[in-house]
């Protein structure tokens, strides 16, 4: 009888043992579970202000942008006295961000630089072809650049011939089918599709490696531009001029640091015989194109993002805008950017 009883206190001993383990799992799960309901909501929240800050910073790139096509300064030429071409370096928000104005102890650190670039200081991928067909005179130029920043000049046919292809099948011809009637005709479907980002060329057959070289000297925009001698580079110069050297160009760079040009006119007064090589097709001193990059920074948290945008007059309205992946440690390298268009 004593050692029935000595069981069933066992029994019951292992029972609460096994209720106890159980409850306090179901509690852990549950304690997991809003623990992670909250990191997301966090996570979620801080994405969500980061977009609408880097939102606001862009709206107030457009603002400075229309201001300065409205105020005239410095006639219809853009060069890089104006406003918009000072960067903003990294400047800290937090006390702006808080209720009260003052940052308190557990708030978190948030930062923002960005910078508006000239998109038209450098050679535009679509001056290459003319009516559909590549440009030996472009691609002469464009072989000049290649030569100066000394990469395989025989990626250039490549690029050129797929660019034709891309726009081919982005925009394809009509041809009559009798009757006065017309259908589109078909393209290759080897044809790659048309980039819209400088960053996407090497779908074009450009490498990675002379990509990373030519970024800051090409640009792909929606259609043919001219090439702004006020914020061109000097090895853009060189290779956008007919006859003009390195040693030329960096003069040309010297020269406009002390006044910008207002017009092709002046610009070619002001050089002289070297002037000659100037077109108004190829040249001009106003821009209508920019890229606004932008860069917030949330404690370890950065988050990058790159917009293009058009300025007709007084209007300025956003072609794409791409964003980078979030990092969390600010001294990393900067990622790829995300060619997905956030509009």
């Amino acid at each position: 009888m004593k050692r029935e009883h000595t069981r069933q206190r066992g029994a019951a001993l292992l029972s609460a043992m096994v209720v106890v383990a159980l409850v306090a799992t179901i509690a852990s799960a549950a304690l997991w579970q809003q623990w992670r309901q909250v990191e997301i909501e966090t996570a979620e929240r801080g994405r969500s202000q980061t977009q609408w800050m880097m939102t606001g910073a862009l709206d107030w790139t457009r603002l400075i942008l229309r201001e300065d096509a409205l105020s005239g300064q410095g006639g219809n030429a853009d060069h890089l006295g104006e406003p918009w071409a000072l960067p903003v370096q990294e400047s800290k928000l937090s006390t702006f961000l808080s209720q009260d104005q003052q940052w308190h102890e557990g708030d978190s650190e948030v930062f923002l630089s960005g910078q508006i670039t000239d998109a038209q200081s450098r050679m535009n991928v679509m001056t290459l072809l003319d009516n559909g067909r590549v440009s030996p005179e472009a691609l002469a130029r464009f072989a000049k650049l290649f030569q100066r920043l000394d990469l395989p000049v025989a990626q250039l046919p490549v690029l050129a011939a797929r660019l034709q292809q891309a726009a081919a099948r982005s925009a394809p011809a009509t041809v009559p089918t009798g009757g006065g009637s017309t259908q589109s005709s078909t393209t290759s479907a080897d044809a790659p599709l048309m980039p819209q980002q400088t960053s996407q060329l090497v779908w074009l057959g450009l490498s990675a490696d002379s990509l990373s070289v030519l970024a800051p000297y090409i640009t792909l925009l929606p259609v043919p531009t001219p090439v702004n001698l006020n914020t061109a580079s000097a090895a853009v110069l060189e290779a956008m001029v007919p006859g003009l050297d390195e040693a030329g160009a960096r003069q040309w760079v010297s020269q406009r640091e002390r006044g910008h040009w207002a017009s092709l006119d002046a610009a070619r007064q002001a050089l002289g015989p070297a002037g000659r090589g100037i077109d108004d097709k190829l040249h001009s001193v106003s821009s209508a194109y920019f890229e606004v990059r932008g860069r917030m920074r949330i404690d370890q948290v950065v988050q990058e993002e790159l917009a293009l945008v058009q300025r007709d007059g007084g209007q300025v309205r956003m072609l794409w805008r791409v964003r980078s992946a979030s990092r969390s440690n600010a001294r990393e390298p900067a990622p790829a950017t995300d060619p997905r268009p956030l509009q």
